[in-house]
């Protein structure tokens, strides 16, 4: 995919201040400090589209970008990082809770991991959550430079351990460096398949996920995704 223009249109404190749902849209979003404005300044082409603050959590609104004039790109506020926290605790605002749940436009989430670290029970807690809303996601592992290609590859194979046994498929999964210009055509190629998909793929409804309700709540019991409104037509990853 080309991008020949990436336009901001506008910071939205909440969902009904985002624009009509007349373009498809892919979020992304993070643990803070997970590299995420640098990933997008790498994927438009621009290195003043997302600010890159030093400062975590600086992302506070739902910022959106029109690319191309056919679709859009969501930067969202990352979640977990509060100053001075005690705990690490899967949390972001009502604004982002609503447009993931809600946001009909709304493709596909690019879910960013740090590919540093081992299995984060904060990134847990969201993956489960996303799939637990039945929100469509792929996972991508972010800073390959930082780290050895084996530790990333170690990190991966943890992570994806942790979530198998709640989807018939597992979620595609990406690496990328913002620093290294790394998976930069991949994830647009993503996005690229999902536009072209959206006219082509049939109206059928995804297989249910069970998420072990522990992950969220800290109890055994098994609860499956609930029912919901079909989003634009791009075929699901479990």
């Amino acid at each position: 995919m080309h991008i020949a223009s990436a336009i901001f249109d506008c910071s939205a404190p909440d969902l009904d201040s985002c624009p009509d749902e007349s373009l498809p849209e892919f979020a992304f979003i993070g643990r803070s400090n997970v590299g995420k404005s640098s990933l997008l300044n790498m994927l438009s082409g621009k290195l003043d589209l997302a600010r890159v603050s030093p400062t975590p959590g600086f992302t506070k609104l739902i910022n959106i970008f029109t690319m191309n004039k056919t679709w859009r790109l969501v930067d969202l506020p990352g979640y977990g990082f509060a100053a001075g926290a005690r705990k690490a605790k899967f949390k972001f605002n009502r604004a982002v809770d609503n447009y993931l749940k809600n946001r009909t436009s709304l493709c596909c989430v690019f879910a960013l991991l740090d590919s540093g670290l081992p299995p984060q029970e904060i990134d847990i807690q969201f993956i489960a959550w996303l799939a637990r809303n039945s929100v469509p996601f792929v996972l991508v592992f972010t800073k390959t430079d930082k780290v050895t290609p084996a530790t990333v590859q170690a990190n991966m194979a943890a992570f994806t351990d942790r979530i198998s046994g709640w989807f018939e498929k597992l979620p595609a999964v990406y690496t990328c460096s913002a620093q290294a210009k790394h998976g930069r055509e991949e994830l647009l190629g993503v996005i690229d398949e999902a536009l072209a998909a959206i006219q082509t793929e049939p109206d059928s409804a995804p297989p249910e996920a069970v998420i072990p309700s522990e992950d969220l709540a800290g109890n055994q019991k098994a609860s499956p995704r609930p029912a919901r409104k079909r989003r634009p037509d791009l075929a699901r990853p479990w």
